[in-house]
C-alpha cells in the first residue's frame, strides 16, 4: 500500500510537541469533527506525519508517523469516534510557520490554509516533501 502524508494540529496547552517528543508515541484522542475522523479512519500504519502546534508558533514543529491504525476513542462519550497511535520521529530543523505555509504557492490549497479549524489533514506527497524542505 502506498504511504499516505497527514498533518495533525495540536494545542500545545493540550498536547505539545515536546511532550510528544518526550513520550515518544501517542494516541491521537479527542477529535470531534466528522471529516477529520474519516482521515483517521483512512490512517495506516507507516504513514508519515507532520506535527502542527495551532497556537503560539502556529508553526509545523516535527514529523511523526502512524503506528497504529483507527481504534475505538477511549475519551469519546459515543460510540464510532476514533483514534490512531502516533511515534514521534524528530523535529523539523527550523519550525515552518503558518506565514510560511501561506506564502508558498504550491501549499495554497492544503487543508491547513482551507480549512483552519481541522485537525487532521492529507497531504500529497509533495506538499509533505515542500513543508518538510521549508523546514529545513
Amino acid at each position: 500500500m502506498k504511504t499516505q502524508h497527514w498533518l495533525v494540529k495540536s494545542e500545545p496547552e493540550a498536547y505539545s510537541w515536546a511532550t510528544f517528543q518526550k513520550d515518544g508515541r501517542t494516541a491521537w484522542t479527542g477529535v470531534r469533527n466528522y471529516q477529520a475522523r474519516l482521515h483517521l479512519n483512512a490512517m495506516c500504519p507507516g504513514d508519515r506525519v507532520l506535527f502542527y502546534e495551532s497556537v503560539g508558533p502556529k508553526a509545523v514543529l516535527g514529523l511523526a508517523e502512524v503506528s497504529r491504525a483507527a481504534f475505538p476513542d477511549e475519551t469519546a462519550d459515543e460510540p464510532g469516534w476514533v483514534a490512531v497511535e502516533l511515534v514521534a520521529k524528530k523535529p523539523l530543523p527550523e519550525p515552518v510557520t503558518l506565514a510560511q505555509i501561506k506564502a508558498e504557492p504550491s501549499l495554497a490549497k492544503i487543508g491547513l490554509v482551507r480549512q483552519s479549524r481541522l485537525s487532521v489533514v492529507p497531504l500529497t506527497a509533495a506538499e509533505f516533501k515542500s513543508i518538510v524542505e521549508l523546514g529545513g
